[in-house]
């Protein structure tokens, strides 16, 4: 019988922080595909795949690291989980607390979020507060009130976020055989790009900053090598790459429109050990990989996603991408998240009914 994924605690298990009798909340997160790009192969001279993180059950990465947060609430005495959101971890945190019978506290900016994310916090009944405001804003209130009353934080800086989204890394040199030579990321609130590299370190026998036990390290490497590791910030939401915090980022990449990343020290560590970058994508070059990792590969991403896929096309563009190299770029979300602004450069959608005839659909189709 084939394997039946059990989610990522259970198949980590031994690389996470958690013992056999602790409780889980899993909603079968992880196991997701990592799809060969023929289109970006030939355009870049690389041989590249595309993490489709979209594919967990929330439709982002979120849910990896969510499983083992709200999995280590169950062994504390708190009833409610909190989150600052730019839409993605709202969704995940809510489905989540709904499994683990927790309620959920959603602290967003007002008008800065995508319809489908906020869609999916409604639904899963998650307690919604808007604040005139950004994220990083939200943020710093949701860290007061889970230092103030019992209230659980489960944004990134919540270190057991990290330890569930590192578990993609593991994925990927399972699948591959090793780990690729470039990997490359989206960079926002910066924790994924945090994640990514503690888990390759950790598959190949070693440490990071942002390791929280050696447990990992002392089991036979998986690994021989570990990637650069590449990050891509939103042009004018790019903390990371101008060296300074942003007040007010700008982005029609919702879900990287951060301007004082929570993993920036990590994240730092990841592009300097690893021997990689950090740059900045355009919100027009983000739309165009959209566009192009739709029509070409046939994965459908939200557009913050496509700052890996822009940031590869930019990198290759400039002559800077190893002739031949294994790189894997992950795309975060899915993009039914967000189809206003997929669709926003295509104009007002409009059709010309056919009559309902074979004559008709032949003509139209120019057959």
């Amino acid at each position: 019988m084939a394997h039946q994924w059990q989610g990522v605690i259970a198949e980590y298990i031994d690389r996470l922080p958690f013992a056999e009798s602790d409780p889980v909340v899993t909603l079968r997160e992880g196991g997701t595909p990592l799809v060969y790009s023929r289109a970006l192969s030939e355009q870049t001279g690389a041989e590249v795949y595309v993490k489709v993180e979209g594919m967990n059950p929330t439709g982002s990465f979120k849910d990896r690291g969510m499983t083992t947060a709200i999995s280590k609430v169950l062994q504390t005495d708190d009833k409610i989980v909190a989150c600052a959101s730019t839409g993605n971890t709202s969704a995940s945190a809510a489905a989540y607390a709904v499994a683990a019978g927790l309620e959920c506290a959603v602290i967003l900016p007002a008008g800065k979020i995508a319809a489908g994310k906020l869609a999916q916090a409604i639904m899963h009944g998650a307690k919604l507060v808007a604040v005139d405001g950004n994220f990083d804003d939200c943020l710093n209130i949701v860290r007061e009130l889970t230092e103030s009353y019992p209230v659980a934080l489960v944004n990134s800086v919540n270190p057991y976020r990290l330890q569930g989204q590192k578990t993609a890394s593991f994925e990927i040199v399972d699948e591959l055989g090793d780990a690729p030579d470039i990997h490359i990321l989206p960079v926002g609130n910066a924790g994924n790009i945090s994640a990514y590299w503690m888990g390759y370190m950790e598959y190949a026998g070693k440490t990071t900053p942002a390791s929280i036990d050696d447990s990992a390290t002392r089991l036979e490497a998986r690994a021989t090598k570990v990637p650069q590791m590449w990050g891509f910030q939103a042009w004018n939401a790019a903390p990371l790459v101008l060296g300074h915090p942003i007040e007010a980022p700008e982005t029609l990449a919702t879900a990287i429109r951060i301007g004082n990343p929570a993993s920036w020290d990590y994240a730092i560590d990841a592009r300097d050990t690893s021997g990689g970058f950090i740059d900045r994508v355009t919100d027009e070059e983000i739309l165009e990989a959209q566009s192009l990792l739709a029509a070409q590969t046939g994965v459908f991403v939200e557009p913050a996603s496509a700052a890996s896929i822009a940031g590869l096309l930019k990198t290759s563009a400039a002559g800077k991408v190893p002739e031949g190299a294994k790189i894997v770029c992950t795309v975060t979300g899915n993009g039914l998240k967000d189809t206003a602004t997929a669709l926003a450069p295509k104009g007002e959608l409009s059709f010309d009914p056919i009559a309902p005839t074979i004559d008709a659909a032949v003509a139209a189709l120019n057959l």
